[in-house]
């Protein structure tokens, strides 16, 4: 059993029950647990009114525990909307490298993005001192594929000398970089977007690397050697390079038109 009921403060409202998508709750005189379908994701104990229902394996965690009224949403569509019009790849940065506690805001936004089956198997590497050495058994991976791509070539030629190169192939102006790990592709797509828009909140920017995400697709093994703590079952989905911004832009610039079908 996964779920503490107060049998007292139950009202046998029926809410959890009808939430609960794998039928692990019944009412009768008081809410019950049908046996161990439960997978923690706590619809359940959210739409409580009583608050009668809470999950063992968050005990100790009562802090992060926030009541909200679920009739009023703290952005309204039209903010969230300029909001995202606003957002913009930064790859020019100032010489100033974003701290820890802004890190750890950061990841706070992804505490909370939803994760495939409740997984939350979602890591993150922030590469700073190792970012050079990092980037070079990144080439020694990539560099398989020069002849399909020039911007792996030039990465190549930077790394051989780059005296003579304004920016870095690969991270332009950036001194820190955000690595995504899941079992789930599309869990650690959605945290690190979530990421993103808190680092637009706080003043901050960056963009995101395809490149350096070839050196998972191409030697995944050879790769996590880098990262011997993280299950190696796990792949990097999403390369983030992030910093202060050094440029700001003042306008949208129209995007080629979505396709919407309705079938």
């Amino acid at each position: 059993m996964k779920l503490v009921i107060d049998e007292e403060l139950c009202t046998a409202c029926k809410q959890c029950a009808q939430v609960c998508i794998r039928d692990n709750i019944v009412v009768e005189d008081f809410a019950t647990e049908t046996g161990s379908n439960c997978f923690e994701c706590g619809h359940c104990m959210a739409i409580c009114r009583q608050n009668a229902i809470t999950l063992k394996s968050y005990g100790g965690k009562e802090d992060r525990i926030v009541e909200y009224n679920p009739r009023k949403l703290p952005v309204e569509y039209d903010d969230l909307l300029q909001f995202l019009k606003q957002r913009r790849s930064i790859r020019w940065f100032k010489n100033k490298k974003i701290d820890k506690d802004t890190f750890d805001k950061l990841f706070e936004g992804a505490y909370y993005s939803p994760s495939a089956q409740n997984e939350q198997d979602v890591e993150f590497v922030v590469l700073d001192e190792r970012l050079d050495e990092f980037m070079e058994l990144v080439y020694d991976i990539i560099k398989v594929k020069e002849n399909e791509f020039f911007r792996i070539t030039e990465f190549g030629d930077y790394l051989k000398d780059n005296s003579t190169k304004e920016f870095h192939p690969l991270l332009w102006e950036g001194k820190q970089l955000i690595l995504t790990f899941s079992t789930d592709k599309t869990s650690a797509v959605i945290a690190n977007t979530r990421l993103e828009l808190l680092a637009y909140s706080l003043g901050l920017g960056g963009f995101y690397s395809l490149f350096i995400l070839k050196a998972d697709e191409i030697d995944h093994d050879r790769l996590m050697e880098f990262f011997p703590d993280i299950d190696k079952n796990k792949h990097m989905y999403s390369t983030f390079i992030i910093g202060y911004p050094k440029k700001r832009f003042r306008r949208t610039v129209p995007h080629k038109d979505i396709k919407v079908s309705y079938y």
